[in-house]
């Protein structure tokens, strides 16, 4: 099957080697977010709960490019370099996930890039 690089100016360019995202068939792999602001690739200014919010809003710019939405994440991986901050990911994440909610980890990391206290990717399933 093909690749297809998925790429918005709604989320935060890439700053790496790597795409914002990459479509196989039904399949969309999110690369991860950070909470940096599209438009000036700097860390949002706020509390980690408004860092979290900025990451959702990231995942789901790329989720719209790529022709689907955070309903159709099927697995989030969610970064912390402090994992006591994990009971206002699952509280920010309500606002943006209905159930069935998609399979998750959450993993404890000394740094993220940037400084980041949060970073997440996904995994999407789109309709045929």
């Amino acid at each position: 099957m093909a690749k297809e690089i998925i790429s918005t100016d709604q989320a935060p360019q890439a700053i790496g080697t790597y795409s914002q995202a990459v479509k196989v068939g039904t399949t969309v792999y999110i690369s991860g977010q950070i909470p940096l602001v599209p438009e000036t690739m700097e860390i949002i200014e706020g509390n980690i709960e408004a860092r979290i919010r900025r990451v959702f809003d990231n995942l789901q710019a790329v989720a719209r490019a790529a022709g689907g939405s955070l309903a159709d994440v099927v697995k989030l991986n969610v970064f912390l370099t402090d994992l006591g901050n994990f009971p206002v990911v699952n509280q920010v994440m309500a606002e943006y996930f209905q159930q069935p909610y998609p399979a998750r980890a959450a993993i404890g990391v000394a740094a993220l890039p940037k400084d980041a206290a949060v970073e997440m990717d996904a995994i999407l399933e789109l309709d045929s």
